[in-house]
């Protein structure tokens, strides 16, 4: 009698281990601390063998029978299935893939986590397809080339320069590991479409600004939401910056938030000193998320944060196109104003928080400069004030 998807999940364990067979040579192992292996038992040359085919329920009955069968079809082959696995285990570390994933997974803790997972979207959609199972020494120019070739075709130039950006970084990996004698992404420079430098869409004439923030005044949503909204003017981090914001990070009663270097694109720790009006939208919203993790968790669960696509959806609701606002564009909208107030642009560009070329004066700056941000922060907070508060007609540029 095959085994069934019931009776693998509630047949309760004894005090030996207990066989629960399927069909040919597939079994549930199922041991006394109630875990589930599944086991394919074959014969080859006259010896009888085991394989490991994964842990129930992670691997279902049907994918056991789909991973039996294609071991099966190896043997009637004459192929050993153990050792094809080993052999594949083997080869895995030299394949571009494989060389690819090693390298990701040491980036964990030096990029940002959003950063890595758009890496890891970028090479499984564009690279691996065509080039992953490829032994990493033998991938070509051309080969690559024509890899990225197909990310420019789908119109997203700036998508395959960052793919070739990333590709540079694993094959330079595999030439230290010795796995690869070169990179051969140097061979390509100029042969990709240059991308165009685009700002992000965002409103900077005062008496829009002013619109902008009533209209946000008047949106009605989740709490999490409304106050991302409106903290994203008064701090104008990066929206992955604002939107993962953990509570952990800010002291209220200082006034300040602390975000640490993985969080950041730059991969620099980055202070924001918050206005009054920032604390009190965050004192307001701590009554409400301010036993979790995240200072705006997801609607769904508090596990994680909003969406990254959150902030556009609310602009959207509010009537504003993607072409007039984004989340990006609170950026653009404080830094074209503060410095048409006279800031110095130092201050300013360390608040954006800027790459700093220059270490020593990077350090510097940071130490300081912090009481000048701090009065800055302020004093935007007030002017934004001003033009929630004042008509078109009467409105001043003067903070």
């Amino acid at each position: 009698m095959m085994l069934t998807e019931l009776a693998a999940r509630n047949t309760k364990p004894a005090e030996r281990p207990r066989k629960l067979f399927d069909a040919g040579g597939l079994f549930l192992l199922l041991m006394p601390t109630g875990a589930r292996w599944w086991r394919f038992k074959y014969r080859i040359d006259g010896r009888e063998k085991l394989l490991s085919l994964g842990v129930y329920p992670e691997v279902s009955l049907k994918a056991a029978r789909a991973k039996r069968d294609k071991a099966r079809e190896l043997i009637a082959a004459g192929i050993d299935p153990s050792v094809e696995r080993r052999v594949a285990k083997a080869a895995q570390g030299t394949t571009f893939e494989g060389v690819a994933r090693e390298w990701m997974a040491m980036q964990a803790g030096k990029l940002a986590p959003i950063t890595l997972k758009k890496c890891a979207w970028m090479l499984e959609t564009h690279i691996f397809p065509t080039l992953g199972k490829n032994p990493i020494a033998k991938i070509s120019a051309a080969s690559m080339l024509a890899a990225l070739r197909t990310v420019e075709a789908g119109g997203t130039h700036e998508t395959a320069h960052r793919t070739k950006q990333r590709c540079g970084q694993i094959l330079r990996y595999a030439v230290a590991t010795g796995r690869a004698e070169r990179d051969v992404t140097t061979d390509l420079r100029g042969a990709l479409a240059p991308v165009v430098a685009r700002n992000h869409p965002s409103i900077t004439e005062p008496a829009r600004i002013g619109e902008l923030l009533r209209a946000i005044d008047g949106y009605s949503g989740q709490p999490a939401t409304e106050t991302a909204l409106r903290l994203a003017p008064l701090v104008f981090v990066r929206p992955g910056e604002l939107r993962m914001a953990e509570w952990s990070e800010f002291n209220l009663d200082a006034g300040e938030w602390r975000i640490a270097a993985a969080r950041m694109k730059m991969q620099e720790a980055h202070i924001v000193p918050l206005a009054r009006q920032a604390v009190a939208l965050l004192r307001k919203l701590h009554a409400i998320t301010g036993d979790g993790k995240y200072v705006f968790p997801s609607l769904r669960t508090t596990a994680r944060p909003l969406s990254d696509n959150t902030i556009n959806a609310a602009l959207r609701r509010l009537g504003y196109s993607k072409e007039e606002m984004t989340g990006h564009g609170f950026r653009s909208m404080a830094s074209t104003l503060l410095n048409e107030q006279g800031f110095p642009p130092d201050v300013i560009e360390l608040q954006l928080a800027h790459s700093e070329r220059n270490k020593v004066r990077a350090a510097y700056n940071k130490a300081q400069r912090l009481t000048e941000r701090r009065k800055m922060m302020q004093k935007w907070a007030d002017y934004l004030d001003k033009l929630r508060s004042t008509k078109r007609n009467t409105l001043s540029k003067t903070l």
